[in-house]
C-alpha cells in the first residue's frame, strides 16, 4: 500500500490538523509515514496545505506531486489541486462552501456538508473532524481508534477537553460516507 494525499484549505480550517492525524495514526498503526505542511505567512486566512504519504513501506519522498485523495476545505484550494489527483482517485469537498463542482469525471466525489455538520454538533470548529471522519471511512487509511489515539497524544493539558466533541465529529463525518 502506497497511499498519497493532499489536505488544503484556508489557514485556520484545520487542514493541517488532519493530515496530522492521519500521519500520527498510521505511525501508530506501524505505518510508514510522512507529513509535509505548507502555509502562506497569513496563517488564520492564508492558505494552507500539507503532504501526507502512508505506505507499507519506507517513504522515499515527503513531496505529493500526484495524489491518490484529496481533501478540499475552500474553493481556492479545489482549483489549485483537483488536477493532482490520480483518475480513480477520492475528492473530498466541503460542500458548505465550495458553490462549484469538479471538472473531472475520471475521480470519486464526496461532496461534505462539513460547516452544517459541525453547526448540529455545537461548534463550528469540530469540521474538520466531520471531514476527517469521512475521509478515514471512505479511504480505510488508518483506523478511527487509530486517529482517536493520535488525538489523545495531541490534545493534552487544557485541550483534553476537546477529544469528546472531535471524536463526534469523526464518528458524524464517517456516517455520511456509509
Amino acid at each position: 500500500m502506497l497511499e498519497k494525499y493532499i489536505f488544503a484549505g484556508f489557514g485556520g480550517q484545520g487542514a493541517l490538523l488532519m493530515g496530522k492525524f492521519i500521519a500520527y495514526a498510521g505511525m501508530l498503526e506501524g505505518k510508514e509515514v510522512s507529513w509535509l505542511p505548507s502555509y502562506g505567512p497569513e496563517m488564520r486566512g492564508g492558505t494552507a496545505n500539507c503532504s501526507v504519504v502512508v505506505s507499507d513501506e519506507p517513504v522515499a519522498s515527503p513531496v505529493v506531486t500526484v495524489a491518490t485523495g484529496l481533501v478540499v476545505l475552500n474553493r481556492p484550494s479545489l482549483e489549485k489541486f483537483e488536477k493532482v489527483l490520480l483518475p480513480g482517485g477520492h475528492l473530498f469537498i466541503n460542500s458548505s462552501i465550495i458553490d462549484v463542482k469538479p471538472t473531472r469525471t475520471d475521480i470519486h466525489v464526496h461532496y461534505i456538508p462539513v460547516n452544517e455538520v459541525a453547526e448540529k454538533l455545537g461548534n463550528s470548529k469540530v469540521g474538520n473532524m466531520v471531514m476527517l471522519g469521512a475521509f478515514a471511512e471512505a479511504t480505510k487509511c488508518v483506523t478511527m481508534d487509530g486517529i482517536v489515539e493520535a488525538m489523545r497524544h495531541t490534545f493534552t493539558g487544557k485541550k483534553e477537553k476537546l477529544i469528546p466533541l472531535n471524536i463526534e465529529g469523526l464518528k458524524a463525518g464517517a456516517e455520511l460516507v456509509k
